[in-house]
């Protein structure tokens, strides 16, 4: 990627953000919501329903890192190297978090491991670690081909690997639900649960919602942050 290319991706505005776009409507969150985890943890899947529920747009920081460098994330590392990847990375995130109105924000697997994206997303958004059992992991990246990290060998002992190195960087988030093999309804519902208590605010739930307030409250799990009110 050329100087150019790098500085379009790290300035270039996300689609969706003119007149008469869902932003325009007053947010029913004070910030944006960010999804963090493994790949496999539904990230995108729970975030695209989530935004649907909460009338939020939703957003996927990896899609707006291609969109905006006009070349895929497996081309920049190649070419450019890591480094340079998460420099585009954490300034894509951190414009999305800070400048853009309130949305729903799903992030790459690596991202919350930058200590400067992790404290961007601290300041402006508020975190959500959508936790995965190794097994709910395996079984949900086998149905994918398109992801080269689980090519370089096993893919249990790469996720369980990753597991061990990202897990208690993922613990830091504001807000941690777990996501297993139930529907992911269930899960946005968990999520929303979560919300509502962290920021003492009412969203709208399912009519007939998979799930019962207790048994949500149970499942998301308090960050261990001072001053978070964090739902468990």
């Amino acid at each position: 990627m050329d100087v150019m290319g790098l500085r379009k991706a790290m300035t270039a505005q996300g689609p969706g953000t003119g007149p008469g776009t869902a932003e325009d409507a007053e947010p029913l969150l004070p910030r944006t919501v960010v999804l963090v985890g493994l790949m496999g943890a539904g990230k995108s899947a729970i975030g695209r329903r989530l935004a649907t529920r909460l009338h939020l747009p939703f957003r996927d920081a990896d899609t707006e890192i291609e969109a905006a460098a006009g070349c895929t994330i497996a081309e920049i590392f190649a070419r450019d190297g890591e480094p340079v990847f998460r420099s585009v990375e954490r300034r894509i995130i951190t414009r999305l978090v800070k400048d853009e109105p309130v949305h729903i924000l799903a992030t790459g697997g690596g991202a919350f491991m930058d200590p400067e994206t992790r404290a961007a997303i601290r300041q402006h958004g508020v975190s959500v670690w959508l936790r995965a059992e190794l097994e709910v992991l395996v079984a949900r990246t086998a149905r994918r081909t398109h992801r080269p990290i689980l090519n370089q060998g096993d893919p249990r002992a790469i996720l369980g690997r990753l597991m061990e190195q990202r897990y208690p960087v993922y613990a830091e988030a504001d807000l941690t639900v777990v996501s297993d093999e139930r529907p992911p309804d269930v899960t946005v519902e968990l999520v929303i649960d979560a919300l509502e208590a962290h920021f003492g605010v009412q969203l709208p739930h399912r009519q007939n919602p998979g799930h019962n307030q207790g048994q949500g409250q149970s499942n998301a799990q308090r960050s261990g942050r001072p001053g978070k009110a964090d739902a468990t």
